[in-house]
């Protein structure tokens, strides 16, 4: 693995621990990336203890824990071009590349079988650098994306690229799939001084007063007054006309004009009595003999702030003039959005001018005109479906690879260029660092380059008792980048010196580079390891585990370590309720474990922790909404299942253990030489179980 060509992170005074703010100073030896690990940031620390006591009140059946890392490599990354359009919860659109932490935008939610627009929050925002796919749709929208990204079609999410079987088996996009969204969105208007003078020319005409009154004063004089005013409940419409009228050099002030009631808003004006003030506004607001589509674009947003409503699935505006009804179906024909004009039962002669073709068109006159009243432009409540053809027309592999950007959101979604795509889900860890519990999990790994030593340190200090140090209990030991670092070679080494016992969790491959080194531990002290294998169902292991390694290879690690005489069974974990835990998934599952040789099979029911439970409950909003009232019964408030369904899971496990002679052939082979095998029994009550998730 190539580490050149690394780029270094530190500040003026060479040292890079400000982007740790919460170590000791002095701690981070070393911040950087590397290409061999495009997105990610490596932070080098020298660690001052190495043992770390797990506490009192957990349910772990261990005391102590080594954690040679913090952060993931494995994680996986979603992205997206930095150019990409994202809805926000103002109704305008804003590149990827500028929304930041705390912005509030749109994503979806089930409400009983349909899935509806919600506001949400951005919690989290990334770079990375990864290879592009451009996938266009009927409608003309494109997106660029990379491999992993996710998008809602019809028939549920879908990555952009993927195989029909093998490791990398995966639903993937076709041409033909049909993606959910309201489709591409538009430009928002060039504000130039044709589109100002339509955006007054619609809201003076269709909300303002201007006019000239002549009065009678003493001795029969006749005195002029001009007056201007524009009364509006919606602050953003009156501060863009004022500010339109101030770059015309037309003065205003400002004035309550009522005040709220049960019923009704405040209402605030603007006025002006100025003469030369009138008559410029009177010649600003002129019908043009000619528009530009700019002046319509302005005349629109004006008319609409002023006279229009968006509700229930209805864009319209109304009004009883009949040249403001013409020009703006005149407007609208000029910029190709579908309409009609409808009569009303209003003795006054009201008539409504209604946008037609569903949510994609009135999207699209919301984000062509730019209107400035963000109430009307509410999306919450509305459902997600559309008219306009959204079906797959092409993915191309752009052949390069570009900078790119991901959110993590509340629904674990967003709107990219009008359709829903999937974020990357947050995890509670890293925050004791002040690091984001998103993003910086996945990006931010903290190296403690120094284990193996202060490790052998704290293991000859006379007051350590040799109790047995469990790993990977927390952040997976083995995950990709312990491939560089090895440090892991160093940490065996330290607890076979002291005939320490220790066991190792993980869920990968790399534990097969030591394992001469257990080999080695396994002759002085008890040693065992466990990888966590929650179920051999492929479709569900495809969408809650998406990047981990196949089962069928994590059961080959099994072997070869049980075949070197190093003990090692499965942690069962997660078994997810109504989705993995059936009688005949269980059998599945412990058969092929058994096959596997492995000590023993113990089952871990879904454990769902502050973070945890965020990241399930969206998932079953978007996968699995029938089980929300089923899960929100098992488990209501608590981090864990009742006693009741562990205890079920437990001895169903322990049946089949027995059925199929789960660890029957290694422990008659290892009895005579080893009082114990491991530190777990075949299936531990469920008070004791680990708190290992492997889904994340």
């Amino acid at each position: 693995m190539r580490w050149d060509e690394l780029r270094l992170s530190e500040d003026a005074g060479g040292s890079a621990a400000g982007t740790l703010p919460l170590l000791p100073r002095g701690a981070v030896t070393r911040t950087f990336d590397t290409p061999e690990f495009a997105g990610m940031t490596f932070h080098e620390v020298t660690c001052r203890s190495a043992l770390n006591k797990v506490p009192d009140a957990s349910r772990m059946p261990f005391r102590w824990t080594v954690n040679p890392y913090r952060g993931c490599s494995m994680a996986c990354v979603y992205c997206l071009a930095g150019d990409t359009p994202i809805l926000m919860a103002d109704g305008r659109a804003r590149p990827l590349a500028e929304v930041t932490v705390g912005d509030e935008i749109y994503g979806t939610r089930r409400v009983g079988l349909s899935r509806q627009y919600v506001i949400t929050t951005v919690s989290a925002h990334w770079r990375t650098t990864k290879r592009a796919f451009r996938i266009t749709l009927a409608d003309g929208a494109r997106v660029v994306a990379s491999a992993d990204h996710r998008f809602l079609s019809e028939r549920g999410w879908k990555y952009v690229t993927g195989k029909m079987n093998g490791a990398d088996r995966r639903p993937y996009l076709t041409t033909g799939n049909s993606l959910l969204g309201f489709g591409a969105m538009s430009d928002p208007p060039k504000v130039d001084a044709d589109y100002r003078r339509g955006y007054l020319t619609g809201m003076i005409r269709g909300d303002g007063s201007l006019g000239v009154y002549d009065y009678s004063g003493p001795g029969n004089r006749v005195r002029r007054v001009h007056r201007f005013r524009l009364a509006l409940a919606d602050a953003e419409a009156l501060d863009r006309s004022r500010s339109y009228l101030d770059q015309l050099g037309v003065a205003t002030t400002t004035f309550r004009f009522s005040e709220a009631t049960e019923k009704y808003a405040a209402v605030t004006a603007i006025r002006t009595s100025r003469g030369d003030a009138h008559a410029a506004i009177t010649a600003h607001i002129a019908w043009p003999e000619e528009a530009s589509d700019s002046w319509r674009r302005g005349f629109l947003a004006g008319i609409f702030d002023a006279e229009g409503s968006h509700s229930q699935g209805v864009l319209r505006i109304a009004n009883t003039d009949d040249e403001i009804i013409s020009q703006t179906s005149h407007a609208m024909t000029a910029l190709a959005v579908p309409h009609v004009i409808e009569k009303t039962k209003v003795p006054n002669g009201l008539r409504n001018v209604r946008v037609t073709g569903g949510l994609s068109q009135r999207m699209r006159f919301l984000q062509m005109v730019d209107p400035a009243i963000t109430r009307k432009r509410d999306l919450v409540g509305f459902a997600v479906k559309c008219r306009t053809p959204l079906d797959v027309v092409a993915i191309e592999d752009l052949g390069v690879e570009i900078p790119m950007f991901d959110i993590t959101t509340g629904t674990g979604d967003f709107i990219a260029n009008g359709v829903i795509s999937h974020n990357c889900f947050a995890r509670k860890t890293h925050e004791y660092l002040d690091l984001d519990s998103g993003a910086d999990f996945d990006s931010q790994v903290v190296v403690k380059t120094n284990v193996g030593e202060v490790l052998r340190r704290e293991l000859r200090r006379p007051s350590w008792a040799g109790e047995h140090v469990a790993m990977g209990t927390n952040v997976d030991c083995y995950q990709r980048v312990e491939g560089r670092y090895r440090l892991m070679r160093e940490v065996i080494p330290a607890l076979t010196e002291a005939a320490n016992p220790f066991s190792i969790l993980t869920k990968g491959a790399l534990i097969l580079r030591d394992l001469d080194l257990l080999v080695a531990a396994a002759e002085v002290t008890d040693v065992s390891a466990a990888l966590s294998i929650g179920s051999v169902d492929r479709d569900i292991r495809h969408q809650v585990e998406p990047g981990a390694p196949p089962p069928a290879r994590r059961l080959e690690v099994v072997r070869r370590l049980s075949d070197a005489g190093v003990p090692t069974g499965v942690l069962m974990a997660p078994v997810l309720p109504f989705l993995t835990d059936s009688d005949e998934q269980l059998e599945e599952t412990v058969a092929a474990i058994a096959a596997s040789g492995a000590t023993h099979a113990s089952p871990i029911v879904l454990h769902l922790r502050p973070g945890a439970r965020e990241w399930w409950q969206a998932w079953l909003r978007r996968e699995r909404p029938d089980l929300l009232p089923r899960y929100a019964e098992l488990y209501g408030t608590r981090t864990y299942a009742p006693k009741a369904y562990q205890d079920r899971i437990t001895a169903t496990v322990r049946r089949l253990a027995d059925v199929h002679g789960v660890g029957r052939e290694r422990v008659g082979r290892w009895r005579a030489g080893r009082e114990h095998l491991g530190r777990m029994p075949v299936a531990p009550p469920p008070a004791q179980a680990p708190a290992q998730l492997a889904l994340l």
